[in-house]
């Protein structure tokens, strides 16, 4: 092509690749993929390996107002070492989050490996959902724990946990009996 041809299929003028190709100036990504796809070629990432960074997969997991969180990290589930300061009580949990600090986010990648892209949305994410599943579940080794007592069989207590809602903790004094938020479905004494 010429580079009055090569101009109009990419949408610039010829002197704009002119002086791309005397090297006087640069070309923007889209104006590169432009030029590359009027050759017959897209433009890719590769990595160190050569192999094709993919894009971010468009149904990836978004946050309560729709957007999409930063690509550079890794988003998990929000009932998963959930903090939250006192102005968060008044808002509806997430269902999704992620860690901003990199040491953080670089021993979660060391211990579980780096994430292929972020989560995709499933049934039962919701943390509403996902503590119902808990609940069931400790429900389950319960009963399996009383019917192998009735059979003989040594019971297996597994590890105790709480699903009190973070506002518990705060009301707590340690002074009498526990204290509980309204919507409580646990109201355990860990005492």
């Amino acid at each position: 092509m010429s580079q009055r041809e090569l101009a109009a299929a990419c949408g610039v003028s010829q002197s704009v690749i002119a002086q791309a190709e005397s090297g006087r100036r640069g070309l923007s990504v889209s104006l590169l993929a432009s030029a590359a796809a009027a050759a017959g070629l897209r433009l890719a990432l590769v990595d160190a390996e050569g192999a094709e960074v993919r894009p971010m997969d468009d149904g990836a997991v978004r946050d309560m107002g729709q957007r999409r969180f930063p690509a550079h990290l890794d988003t998990r589930y929000s009932d998963e070492d959930w903090w939250h300061g006192q102005e968060r009580y008044s808002r509806p949990q997430p269902w999704y989050t992620f860690d901003r600090a990199r040491d953080l986010r670089d021993r979660y990648r060391r211990l579980f490996g780096l994430a292929d892209d972020h989560q995709l949305p499933q049934p039962g994410d919701s943390p509403a959902d996902r503590r119902k599943a808990r609940n069931e579940e400790i429900g389950r080794q319960r009963a399996a724990e009383r019917e192998r007592a009735r059979g003989g069989s040594p019971i297996v207590i597994p590890p105790w946990v709480c699903d009190c809602p973070p506002l518990c903790a705060e009301l707590e004094d340690w002074e009498g009996p526990p204290k509980h938020a309204d919507d409580c479905g646990c109201r355990c004494d860990p005492c």
